[in-house]
């Protein structure tokens, strides 16, 4: 019997199973017929390490990862290897899985499956998507692994720490419409959150949680606009039960106040990117509004500069985080929780990518982070002495094929 109809792990398990039986039966397909194959077979990756000069904090790629890097060499940060298969089963349908290993909320390197879609195109400017779909309502947070489509290192983090997550299961639909020479685009999209994001020494569950949103982007030339919405309803609370137990007293209100179950997170962002002869340039700016109280609302954004030279494109940014506080608070314990969600930062990026080889890169990046003791949220384990700025030095190496 059919394999999908005989899985039973659950939904998303299912629906996995069914588009790897499709990939295999295309390349099992293609193998036997005498024609030029639909299936294609391409990967990508980063090696990578990176170092700072503090003790006092470990600096994360993101939010997804429970440890970081201090002044010792850390190759977990960064290093991420990826393989996505796709199928071309009609001029109109195609399959795609996309399965990536990096370092994420559970301390391990064990593979996900980061992309699972069947994508159908009635026409050329219509397109729809079902299954495990990237995030993407931030300009280029749906390549954010794919450290060779960056220009730096990593995507600055002082904008995108406020994004962890990376998949949901659900489905879009795309419609492009011509303009004279110029294209408009939009994008609708819904789906569930099935991540975890690390919590001090637990992990805090995002399945079920839902989010709702979609774009516009308007092209003309080496121009690339953006404006995006979205917004994220909570099903779970943060795991904070162990640090409530010794307040019993107020431990009861206390979650009541900090729950994050049925409350909403609206994430608004515009972003403009060009890329034309030696020159590129990226602006992004947004906007987070947080329903729970246990978080504090952000604004964040980034100004990028490159200039390509021979195979060396030598580049400089600048990027900035910071939150309100809250007004007031419960008690004692809620504000000393809130508080460390706090964000009141600045970071100056200056690097160079040399493009050594067909669809290999090699970069060098320093980041000079200026921020408050106080703007804790972005690292990871704090120790009482730290100072809110540090150096953080990396070297990677990105490669497609």
């Amino acid at each position: 019997m059919n394999s999908c109809m005989t899985a039973k792990p659950g939904l998303t398990h299912r629906v996995f199973s069914c588009l790897l039986s499709v990939l295999f039966a295309g390349y099992v397909l293609n193998a036997l017929a005498d024609e030029q194959p639909a299936f294609s077979l391409h990967g990508f990756g980063t090696l990578g390490a990176v170092r700072t000069n503090s003790d006092e904090v470990e600096f994360v790629r993101d939010l997804s990862q429970p440890y970081g890097a201090s002044r010792s060499w850390d190759a977990r940060v960064d290093s991420v290897l990826g393989v996505q298969a796709s199928w071309r089963i009609s001029p109109q349908m195609e399959a795609v899985v996309q399965a990536v290993s990096r370092y994420h909320y559970d301390k391990t390197f064990t593979p996900e499956i980061s992309w699972a879609y069947l994508k159908y195109e009635p026409s050329p400017n219509l397109s729809l998507r079902a299954g495990r779909l990237g995030t993407e309502f931030f300009m280029l947070s749906d390549s954010r692994l794919v450290g060779y489509s960056y220009l730096t290192v990593r995507p600055p983090g002082d904008f995108f720490w406020s994004l962890p997550f990376y998949s949901i299961n659900g489905a879009d639909v795309a419609l492009t419409l011509p303009l004279g020479d110029h294209l408009l685009r939009g994008k609708l999209f819904y789906g569930i959150s099935d991540e975890k994001i690390p919590f001090v020494d637990k992990q805090w569950d995002l399945a079920g949680s839902r989010m709702v949103g979609g774009y516009l982007d308007y092209q003309a030339g080496g121009w690339q606009f953006r404006a995006s919405y979205a917004n994220l309803l909570f099903k779970n609370d943060i795991p904070i039960e162990g640090l409530l137990q010794a307040f019993p007293s107020i431990a009861q209100q206390s979650a009541a106040y900090l729950t994050m179950n049925n409350t909403r997170t609206h994430y608004y962002s515009l972003g403009a990117v060009y890329d034309s002869g030696p020159w590129q340039l990226q602006l992004m700016l947004n906007h987070v509004v947080q329903g729970s109280r246990a978080f504090e609302s952000s604004n964040s954004g980034y100004a990028l500069a490159g200039y390509r030279i021979g195979p060396v494109t030598p580049y400089f940014g600048y990027s900035w985080v910071f939150s309100k506080s809250h007004e007031s608070s419960l008690n004692p314990l809620t504000a000393r929780l809130t508080a460390k969600t706090h964000l009141d930062q600045k970071t100056t990026i200056l690097g160079a990518r040399w493009d050594v080889a067909r669809n290999i890169a090699l970069k060098a990046q320093w980041d000079g982070i200026h921020g408050e003791p106080t703007s804790v949220l972005p690292y990871r384990w704090e120790q009482p002495g730290w100072g809110g700025s540090m150096d953080v030095f990396s070297l990677t190496m990105d490669f497609v094929f």
